[in-house]
């Protein structure tokens, strides 16, 4: 073994070995056997396959200008996030992640996802997709999505709320032993 290190999505040791008898160099990569289970829509119960995961990025980026290494990266942060979340998850949160995540390399290739994974009927429908994508900016790598379609800060916000009351406090002037200027 030449070197070792924990890879990107920090699921997995990446180790650079090197044949003894030719001396030709190769990685390999250790993971975890895990043992998610993916609750389908029906109610059926399967093991996750990030084998399909990657085959279904793979086909609805078909012809797209998507390669393959970005394919890969995708599908191995999906696996990784599927693994983090528990012993069981349910298809329609991978789905999103697999539509956020293709929608982020090429939005083409997200409607297309889209297009089977939510089982879109009609042009209304594609149209609806394209136009959620246009009006809700994609969280970054490095952003975290906000749950809910209401903006937290927006008018009807629910945040200053009186969990007992339900009702709209008034807010009071801070008072500060520091001069405000």
């Amino acid at each position: 073994m030449v070197d070792s290190r924990l890879s990107e999505p920090g699921d997995a040791v990446r180790r650079r070995r090197e044949c003894e008898g030719c001396g030709n160099r190769f990685t390999t990569y250790e993971r975890t056997e895990s043992n998610v289970t993916v609750l389908k829509r029906d109610g059926r119960r399967e093991r996750f396959d990030d084998r399909k995961l990657l085959g279904g990025l793979e086909r609805a980026a078909n012809k797209r200008p998507v390669s393959s290494e970005q394919l890969e990266d995708l599908s191995e942060s999906i696996a990784a996030a599927v693994r983090r979340s528990g012993p069981e998850v349910e298809a329609s949160q991978i789905g999103d992640l697999a539509e956020r995540g293709l929608a982020q390399l090429d939005p083409v290739s997200g409607i297309l996802f889209a297009s089977v994974y939510r089982n879109l009927a009609d042009l209304d429908e594609v149209a609806e997709t394209v136009q959620r994508y246009r009006d809700d900016p994609l969280p970054g790598a490095d952003q975290l999505p906000l749950e809910g379609d209401e903006n937290p800060s927006g008018p009807r916000s629910s945040i200053d709320l009186s969990p007992l009351r339900g009702s709209r406090q008034v807010a009071q002037p801070r008072r500060s032993h520091a001069r405000q200027s």
